[in-house]
C-alpha cells in the first residue's frame, strides 16, 4: 500500500509538473521509477474496516478528539526543554504573556496550535518529550515538534539536538500510537481519523540548511526544493498509511520580512528568501491536490501563513494595529552567544507586544498567531485556508 501511494504521488509530478521531474536529483529520480515500476507490480490493497473507537463524550459535540503536531519552532510547545539544544525559549522574556509562564513556545504568549486548540475546544496538547506526557494525558493529542528542525534529517544540526520530521514521525509511530491504543482499546488505523494531523515545517531547511551552508553553490533553489517536497511527501504518506485523514499543513511564511534578515548573519537575501518559501508554497499546494486526486479520504487544509503575514505586513496599522512589523519586540543580539534570532535570555520585552509582528528575530508574536489562527480556522477565503479551513475540516464525516 505505501509503494503505490509513492507512486501515485510521482505519477503525478511527472505528467503535471515536468519541471519538478527534472530537477531532481539522480538518486531521487531512481527511486521514482522504481516505484513507478512496483505500483503496476504490487496487487495489495488494504483492507477497510468498519470497527471505530468508543471516546469519551466532553458534552461539546466536537467531532475531533485533539491534535498531533509535527513541525519546528513555530509549532513546539516545550518539547526543546528537555533536548540538549541551543534552540530553546525555556526563558524569559519568551512566555511573559502565556498563562503558566514561560513553558517552551518561542513567542511572548500562545503559539497557532495554542489558538487553533482554543478554536477546537481542546484540552492542553503536551509535548511528546516531556516525561509525564503519558497514559490519559495523551487522549487528546501529542505534541512532536522541535525547534530548529527540519524536514531533512541534518538541518537542526547547527542547534544542537533537534528531532527532525523523520524522527518525530518515527516517535509518533513507535511510542505515542502504542500508547493511545492501550487508552483507547482500538487500533490507530480506527482512531486516528478522529485527529487532526498539523504539520508546520521547512523554512528552516532554508535559513539553517540551503542558505547558511552555502548548498546555492552547488545545487539549485529548484532542484532543493523538489528534493525537500519528496521528503516531506513520503512522511505525509507514514502518517496517511498509520490512519491519519485530516491533515491541517502551513505553508512557509514571507522568511525575508522577519527582523532576522536586518542583522549582520544574513541567512539569505529577503528576496531569496521570500523566492525560496513562495516555491515551496506552490510545490507544497501541488502536493496536497495530488495526494487529494488518488486519496479519496485523504482531506486536508493548507493554512496560507505567507499571503496572512503579507498582508498585515501592508495594510495600514490603523486596520491591523501593528505599528512595528520589521523590529522584533524582545531584546536580540549577537553578543554573549547570541544568534540574532533568539531573545537574550532575561533580556528585556516591548511594553505593548501587540503592536509588534515579531517577538523576536523570527517568530511571530501571539497577536499575529491570533490573526493566523483565526483565518485558518474560519476564513472562507482560499488565500487564508485552502481549499476549507479547519472548522469545515473538523465537521467532514470519515
Amino acid at each position: 500500500m505505501y509503494l503505490i501511494i509513492h507512486a501515485y504521488i510521482y505519477f503525478h509530478y511527472y505528467f503535471s509538473n515536468k519541471k519538478f521531474w527534472v530537477n531532481m536529483t539522480k538518486e531521487a529520480s531512481k527511486l521514482v521509477c522504481l516505484y513507478l515500476s512496483l505500483i503496476f507490480a504490487s496487487v495489495s490493497s488494504a483492507s477497510a474496516t468498519t470497527v471505530t473507537c468508543s471516546f469519551k463524550q466532553d458534552g461539546s459535540g466536537n467531532m475531533i478528539q485533539g491534535m498531533f503536531v509535527f513541525g519546528s519552532s513555530l509549532v513546539d510547545n516545550g518539547n526543546n526543554n528537555f533536548l540538549e539544544t541551543k534552540s530553546k525559549a525555556d526563558y524569559l522574556p519568551y512566555g511573559i504573556d502565556f498563562p503558566n509562564g514561560t513553558s517552551g513556545r518561542f513567542t511572548n504568549g500562545k503559539n497557532v496550535i495554542d489558538l487553533l486548540g482554543d478554536q477546537l475546544k481542546l484540552l492542553f496538547i503536551p509535548p511528546f518529550q516531556d516525561p509525564s506526557t503519558k497514559g490519559s494525558k495523551i487522549v487528546h493529542g501529542v505534541n512532536h515538534a522541535s525547534g530548529s528542525s527540519g524536514i531533512l534529517d541534518d538541518t537542526g544540526l547547527v542547534a544542537g539536538n533537534a528531532t527532525s520530521l523523520s524522527q518525530q514521525v518515527k516517535d509518533f509511530e513507535a511510542v505515542t500510537l502504542a500508547e493511545l491504543e492501550a487508552e483507547l482499546g482500538c487500533s490507530s488505523s480506527q482512531s486516528l481519523p478522529s485527529y487532526l494531523i498539523v504539520v508546520g515545517v521547512g523554512g528552516n531547511d532554508y535559513m539553517l540548511n540551503y542558505f547558511l551552508r552555502k548548498l546555492y553553490l552547488r545545487i539549485s533553489i529548484e532542484t532543493f526544493t523538489a528534493n525537500l517536497i519528496a521528503s516531506l511527501a513520503q512522511k505525509l504518506q507514514e502518517l496517511y498509511i498509520l490512519g491519519g485523514r485530516k491533515f491541517v499543513l502551513t505553508s512557509l511564511m514571507p522568511l525575508g520580512y522577519s527582523p532576522v534578515i536586518n542583522r549582520p548573519n544574513l541567512i539569505g537575501t529577503p528576496s531569496a528568501l521570500n523566492y525560496a518559501a513562495q516555491l515551496y508554497n506552490a510545490h507544497l499546494k501541488t502536493l496536497l491536490d495530488s495526494l487529494k486526486t488518488h486519496l479519496s479520504d485523504f482531506n486536508f487544509v493548507l493554512v496560507n501563513q505567507y499571503n496572512i503575514i503579507s498582508n498585515l505586513t501592508y495594510s495600514p496599522p490603523s486596520a491591523t494595529g501593528f505599528k512595528d512589523i520589521s523590529n522584533p519586540c524582545c531584546t536580540v543580539s549577537l553578543s554573549q552567544g547570541g544568534n540574532g534570532i533568539s531573545c537574550d535570555r532575561g533580556g528585556k520585552a516591548c511594553e505593548d507586544r501587540t503592536a509588534y509582528m515579531y517577538f523576536d528575530g523570527l517568530h511571530p508574536t501571539e497577536a499575529v498567531n491570533v490573526q493566523i489562527a483565526t483565518k485558518a480556522y474560519a476564513s472562507t477565503h482560499q488565500g487564508d485556508a485552502y481549499p476549507i479551513n479547519v472548522s469545515q475540516l473538523a465537521q467532514l464525516q470519515i
